[in-house]
């Protein structure tokens, strides 16, 4: 086993963590600098990504881009594909050229990727957009999850990870209830709104301190100076990956990144073509809903208080792990690293059988907490599993690393997730079907603007809306997309679960070569 190796084995073995109130109290303040960096690009960032899918497929009567389901998967599959294979490319920049100026960078291009979507409110203006967007995602994951490494240890990572997962997901909480309110009055205010609320990183970074800074620019010296020779740092990445632990690893976790990503692509969309909202809060509140402003923004409900959003309800994904995270991390911490992400892997698999099973919106809900709770015990863990077998001069490349399965996994799903659900379950897909077998002329069909075919259904059948939904949902197998994700979830348990097992067989070879040296 060479050194290179032999560090790199060293990483995979778990440690004791610390208690709790033990594990919060020794994280630092740059810890809790760039936990805000991340909240405000979180609140940003989801402000439009949970309601893209939403603002692209919706008719341009409503002020949408007016796109069938396999356009939105291009979009998608555009957007995956920068915002992933980006920071595996300039991750190993960023421990060369400073994480605070590849955060600088960042935020400008996020900026303006927002400013584009609002002033040219179009497919090609959105679709620019959205590359600029993940490309400025993608150059500052690296510096953001580089810092969080250096700024923790192998005692206080599972928590530290936790705790930046719960910030994470603060603002991935208030973006979408921003975005349920200001897209009904118009999708250019929200879109402004995100360019704003971004540029409050410029105020962070000023008290942002780059950690280890002193050695990164005393090996800067020294390979000006001509006493240490920089590798090209290509080959350096291709050297790292070439790990068979870590490229493994990273082939497993394609899958889950897949069958996750469908969540957020996807879920919005058939929650507002088969979940009827309005049984939850009339539930809560009464024939009549609620009139209290407070609780229709926090729950991402309509202006009049009768239904909640698709994002709105979809939200409580952001709202439980805000709330919760820390103690599953805890929780984790007593865990393996891969036995947490087989857990939390196979509770994802649980979720989607509930969502696919029936339209019912309690039942959906229920899906989308367990659908959390899973992801608090595998997401961070993965994050941490990378940056703990990171060599220390390596850390933001091997967290850009951490975004191949990412790229591979969100790219499939971003095309094939609305491609199966266009096929299998898009209630415009079916109206459309149901009108050609209901005997309107195809012409007809065919002059119906993209998004309303529901609507000329409703006014061809004579019937109301609720009960035509339900006709379409029992006469076609719309939970099918979602039995693929729970069966894509299951492989990727079952690949973790070898895993590990090899890792705990390798880990236990090198103990054993170790203490009898």
């Amino acid at each position: 086993m060479s050194n290179i190796d032999r560090d790199h084995e060293q990483g995979l073995e778990d440690v004791q963590q610390l208690g709790l109130f033990a594990a919060i109290a020794s994280l630092g303040y740059v810890f809790w600098v760039v936990g805000g960096m991340e909240m405000v690009e979180r609140l940003a960032y989801y402000g439009v990504r949970a309601v893209s899918g939403l603002y692209a497929t919706a008719p341009l009567s409503e002020g949408g881009l007016g796109v069938s389901a396999v356009d939105l998967g291009s979009i998608f599959f555009i957007w995956a594909l920068f915002q992933s294979l980006v920071p595996a490319l300039v991750g190993g920049l960023s421990d060369r050229l400073g994480y605070k100026l590849t955060i600088f960078i960042s935020t400008v291009v996020k900026i303006v990727a927002y400013l584009i979507m609002a002033i040219y409110p179009s497919y090609e203006g959105f679709v620019i957009g959205a590359i600029i967007l993940a490309t400025g995602t993608g150059i500052f994951k690296p510096g953001i999850q580089g810092t969080l490494v250096k700024t923790t240890n192998r005692e206080n990572s599972s928590m530290a990870w936790g705790i930046f997962y719960q910030t994470v997901n603060i603002g991935g909480w208030m973006g979408p209830l921003l975005a349920a309110q200001l897209r009904q009055l118009a999708w250019s205010n929200l879109f402004f709104a995100c360019a704003a609320i971004i540029s409050i990183n410029f105020l962070l970074l000023l008290i942002y301190k780059e950690p280890n800074i002193e050695e990164r620019l005393a090996r800067k010296r020294s390979i000006e100076a001509g006493e240490t020779k920089q590798q090209n740092l290509v080959w350096e990445s291709l050297k790292e990956l070439m790990q068979p632990t870590l490229w493994v690893f990273l082939v497993i976790m394609m899958g889950f990144w897949f069958m996750f990503n469908a969540l957020f692509d996807v879920l919005p969309l058939y929650i507002r073509d088969w979940v009827n909202t309005e049984t939850i809060v009339q539930d809560l509140f009464g024939p009549g809903g609620t009139s209290n402003s407070a609780i229709i923004f926090l729950l991402g409900m309509s202006n009049d208080g009768t239904r909640i959003m698709p994002e709105g309800l979809l939200n409580l994904n952001a709202a439980l792990i805000m709330i919760t995270c820390f103690l599953f991390a805890q929780f984790s911490g007593k865990l393996r690293a891969i036995n947490s992400m087989i857990l939390g892997t196979l509770m994802t698999a649980v979720a989607f059988i509930l969502i696919g099973w029936t339209s019912a919106a309690w039942i959906c809900l229920v899906g989308i907490l367990v659908f959390s709770v899973g992801e608090m015990l595998s997401s961070p863990k993965f994050l941490e599993y990378i940056g703990n077998i990171a060599p220390s001069d390596k850390k933001a490349m091997y967290l850009g690393f951490s975004n191949l399965p990412l790229a591979v996994g969100w790219v499939l799903e971003g095309y094939f997730g609305p491609l199966l659900y266009g096929k299998f379950a898009a209630k415009e897909t079916l109206a459309r079907e149901w009108l050609t077998t209901n005997g309107m002329p195809g012409d007809a069909i065919a002059s119906i603007p993209q998004g309303e075919a529901f609507q000329h259904m409703v006014e061809f059948a004579g019937q109301p809306a609720e009960v035509l939904t339900q006709t379409l949902y029992q006469a076609n197998t719309v939970g099918v997309v979602w039995d693929i994700m729970a069966v894509i979830a299951i492989v990727s348990a079952l690949g973790l679960f070898f895993y590990g097992r090899w890792i705990l067989s390798i880990t236990r070879a090198f103990t054993t070569e170790a203490s009898s040296a």
